[in-house]
């Protein structure tokens, strides 16, 4: 199983969002390697919701629902959305300046290509943000 990260400007699109509407679909992805991204979802796996511009942390952890399909806003027929629901809230946000601040994650993608909408998170990864978004 994959793990994944997904940002959202917390003014367009929310946690607090997700969690009242229980579903949503994760379109208007337009560059090829965040698309190529969500194609390699699979249902029931796990991504943290990541509030980017505003807040610049992970507040959540999303499952998805249903695995890629042609985005309907995309005129071109390239890109494709994904379904995801709301999991869980994170105990205590997880912000981008503690993440950068850990050495073992100096390779993550969030780190090293900043202005990807969504990228996969390793396993190793997944287990030390679970654990710093753990309650104290």
């Amino acid at each position: 199983m994959a793990y994944w990260l997904l940002k959202s400007e917390p003014f367009k699109y929310s946690w607090a969002q997700l969690v009242k509407d229980k579903r949503t679909h994760w379109d208007g992805v337009r560059n090829h390697q965040a698309a190529a991204n969500l194609r390699a979802m699979r249902r029931g796996e796990e991504c943290f919701f990541y509030h980017s511009n505003e807040g610049l942390e992970i507040v959540g952890v999303c499952e998805v629902a249903r695995e890629a399909y042609p985005d309907p806003s995309d005129e071109t027929g390239k890109f494709v959305l994904v379904d995801i629901k709301p999991k869980r809230v994170v105990a205590r946000p997880v912000s981008l300046a503690a993440i950068k601040q850990d050495k073992r994650l100096a390779e993550f993608a969030l780190v090293r290509q900043s202005r990807l909408s969504v990228v996969p998170v390793r396993d190793a990864e997944w287990r030390i943000l679970e654990a710093m978004g753990a309650a104290a």
